[in-house]
């Protein structure tokens, strides 16, 4: 009878396709591949988006353990920003922007629409951060009337 050793944790699988686990030719898992696409500053984060469904690969949900290839299309949901991407390579580590950028394409509809959201989120008044104040409930007739939140104009002699 021939011994069997425990499996080590980072023993290579082998694989039906013939490639090991880990590999850039064998995909990586989505919530990895979204980190180290800079998308989410953490892989937890990453793995939250995956499993509360703002992340789709190829038209549907999928789990945070699905593995993306090049040519996967990947549609990111991110607080009010919408991404449509193509995966174009597989990163072997989480490196600078610039690098990360070189792993997808974005789609050119995406970029037009998240431009779209962004110059409507400026012309946009800046949002309140409550009940207004003494000196916000004086301003705020000057802002209503268009002339800004600057000093008071001359109301009489007083400045």
């Amino acid at each position: 009878m021939a011994s069997r050793r425990p499996r080590d944790r980072n023993d290579q699988d082998a694989r039906p396709d013939g490639a090991a686990r880990g590999e850039a030719g064998s995909g990586l898992r989505i919530d990895k591949w979204l980190w180290c696409a800079r998308f989410f500053k953490s892989r937890g984060l990453a793995q939250d988006a995956v499993d509360g469904g703002h992340v789709q690969v190829n038209g549907e949900r999928v789990k945070s353990s699905r593995h993306v290839k090049p040519g996967d299309r990947l549609r990111v949901q991110r607080e009010r920003e919408v991404f449509e991407i193509e995966v174009a390579g597989i990163p072997q580590r989480r490196g600078p922007g610039a690098e990360a950028r070189q792993h997808y394409r974005e789609t050119p509809e995406s970029e037009a629409a998240r431009a779209h959201v962004r110059e409507l989120n400026r012309l946009s008044g800046p949002v309140s951060a409550g009940r207004p104040d003494k000196r916000e409930r004086r301003d705020l007739p000057r802002v209503v009337k268009g002339r800004g939140t600057g000093q008071a104009e001359s109301d009489g002699g007083e400045t």
